[in-house]
Parts: structure tokens; sequence; C-alpha cells
């Protein structure tokens, strides 16, 4: 009889995962809304060098060059790893000193509202200015970024023809147009379409053909993704990331005793920042790119909490969270899965709660993931 039973939830199994999703109109369009892929380019009016082809070549070679960090030996690259989706693959980013927050991808990075786990920088080029000065990452200074330029021909060979003029004598506005070139080449690191794109674009054009090459344990865990896990609340959008913050339930401790704030701290620093965009080195007149930073408010349930990543090339950016403490998806899925209420802020917002998936559950929505 027991032997029967087990026979029959196996078979059940077998049926369950061979059988396509009928998704219904309404589910149809929540994931038609992931897309489409790859957005169009759009240039960041706040930094006159973005989408300059002469600035974009200056921004890769800055970003490869270990001269600009403060002991002539490490460059953005060696914690943006090509070969690793632009991350380095380690729990928390090493330079000079070991960090305390993951390194994220940096492709898609360009077109964001928010830079950083806790959103210090609100433009892709104050970020990009900020590991340059942090002491722990490359430990250099505005005088040794310009001083570089200046003195080492192809760099002010390319500074003359990205600016069109001699590097000036202000170091800062040297640094600051070096860390905006940089800029301008990370917004060309857009990632390719994936097989969930293709499955997307399928369903939106009602190709039942094309759409039916999608992996059905894929489909399965979709269904969960855009459904009763309503993980789209914060993986929206075709970036998979709706750009804002919260807390999930991973401790904020940096190491013990010592807390990390999170986006509490993002905007006391982005509010003190002469680079936001409030300040004189926004290149857009109008100051249209400020209105968020304009009205961001400081609040304390923001203490505890870090930037939704993209979901896009999950599986090649393990570890995962902003502390790096989950080394894969499925560790993660099964956080959410059994996610500790009593962890998250008793104030604010409460959009999580535990999925409580079975293993079946947990497989598929990790298929879904490493496909995107």
């Amino acid at each position: 009889m027991r032997k029967a039973a087990l026979l029959a939830l196996v078979l059940a199994a077998v049926v369950r995962a061979q059988q396509p999703v009928a998704f219904t109109d309404a589910e149809v369009k929540r994931i038609v809304a992931l897309g489409p892929w790859p957005p169009a380019r759009v240039v960041d009016p706040s930094n006159r060098a973005s989408g300059n082809a002469a600035a974009i070549a200056l921004g890769e070679r800055l970003f490869r060059d270990p001269s600009l960090s403060g002991p002539g030996t490490i460059a953005c690259s060696n914690c943006h790893v090509p070969a690793r989706a632009f991350a380095d693959g380690l729990p928390r980013g090493q330079g000079i000193a070991r960090g305390d927050r993951n390194t994220p991808s940096l492709l898609n990075v360009g077109g964001q509202r928010w830079y950083g786990w806790d959103g210090a920088q609100d433009s892709l080029w104050a970020q990009s200015l900020r590991p340059l000065l942090d002491t722990r990452e490359m430990g250099s200074s505005l005088a040794k970024v310009a001083s570089q330029v200046r003195a080492e021909p192809s760099l002010r060979a390319g500074y003359v023809a990205a600016f069109g003029r001699e590097p000036p004598d202000d170091d800062q506005v040297v640094a600051v147009d070096a860390a905006k070139a940089v800029a301008a080449y990370l917004q060309t690191l857009v990632s390719p379409r994936s097989a969930f794109d293709d499955f997307r674009d399928a369903l939106a054009r009602g190709d039942r053909e094309a759409a039916s090459r999608y992996p059905v344990l894929a489909q399965r865990g979709l269904a969960i993704f855009i459904g009763s896990g309503n993980c789209t609340a914060c993986h929206s959008g075709p970036r998979l990331s709706n750009g804002e913050f919260g807390d999930v339930g991973i401790p904020f401790f940096a190491e013990p005793g010592r807390v990390d704030p999170g986006r509490f701290g993002g905007i006391r620093s982005l509010q003190a920042s002469p680079y936001n965009l409030l300040g004189a080195f926004n290149d857009d007149p109008t100051r249209s790119t400020a209105t968020s930073t304009r009205f961001v408010a400081l609040d304390h349930r923001n203490y505890g909490e870090f930037k939704v990543p993209s979901l896009r090339n999950v599986a090649r950016t393990a570890p995962y969270m902003h502390d790096g403490s989950l080394a894969t998806l499925r560790e993660v899925v099964r956080h959410y899965s059994n996610l500790d209420l009593d962890r998250l802020h008793a104030d604010g917002e409460r959009i999580l709660k535990p999925l409580d998936l079975d293993k079946y559950d947990v497989d598929a929505l990790v298929a879904f993931l490493q496909t995107l």
C-alpha cells in the first residue's frame, strides 16, 4: 500500500513536470511587462561625455588602468571582471582592504536612479568616482587621478579627444571628467538576450510554437515569480528590478558589533556629496535629472534597507545579497521560502511573506532564474 502511494506521488510529479503552463491573459500581461530586451540606449543629460565615442574609448582605458589607484596596482576591472559578468565572485569586495558588501555586476548599470547598495550616488559618473577615492577600495585622490591623466600621453590625448580641451589645472574637474568617461563606457555594458526574453516575446506575439521551446520547469518557476511569489513587487520591468530599496531579512551587521546602515547611511552620504545632481558638476542645465535627489527624505525604516538588484545574469553573479552571505540561487530561494518575519522592520511596507515552497517549487524557481 505504501509503495503504491509512493509510486502515485512520483507519477504525479512526473506529469506535473512535463505539463506546460497555461498562462492566463492577465499572467501573460505581467510576463510581457518584464521586457522588451535590450532597452533603447539613453544618453545621460547629467554627463556631457555620455554617448561620446571618444569618451567611451577613454573610459574603457581608465577602467582597466591600475595607475589611477593609490598604490598603482588596482584597476576597476580587478573587482568587475568581464568574464564574471563584471562582478568578482567573492562574498565581499576586495580592494586595498576587504569591504562590507558584495561587488555587484556592472552589466546594464546605465540609466538607473540610484547607485550602490545604499544609493549614496545619484548618477553613474558619481558612482564611478566613488571607488577611486574610497580608502578601502582604490585609495586614490583627486590629485592622483588628475596627475595621471595629465602625465600619461595616451590618457592626455584621450582626454583631449573626449572633452575637446587640454586637462585643466583644477584636479577636481579633471577627476570628475575621468569618472564621466568611465560612466560613458559603463553605459555600453548591456547583457545579451536570454532564453526568457525569447519566451516573453513569443507570448507577446502569440507564437505558441516558439513559446513551447522554453523549459517547462522554468515556466513553472515563472508562474510562481509573477503569481504566488509576488516577486515582481520588487523585481519588475525589463531590468527585473524596481531600483529601490528594501529590508529582506538579511542581517545588516557588517561584522560583530558594527552595523551597516544601508539606505539610511546612503541618503546621508548622498545629501552631503558635492557630486550629487544638485551640485556644480551636473551637466544638465535644467537640473531635471535632480528631481529625485531634491525630494529624497531620510526615514528610520531606511536603516538596514539595501537596493533591489537586477536579476538579469543572476546565475553568473554568485554569491548573493548585499553581504554575499548566500552562496547559491537555491539558498536565495530557500531564504524567501522560509523567511523569518521577525528579522524584518516592524514599520514601513510589509510586502514580503514566507513563500513556503516545496522542493519542486524551489527547483522550478531556480530553473526560471537560470534562464535570465
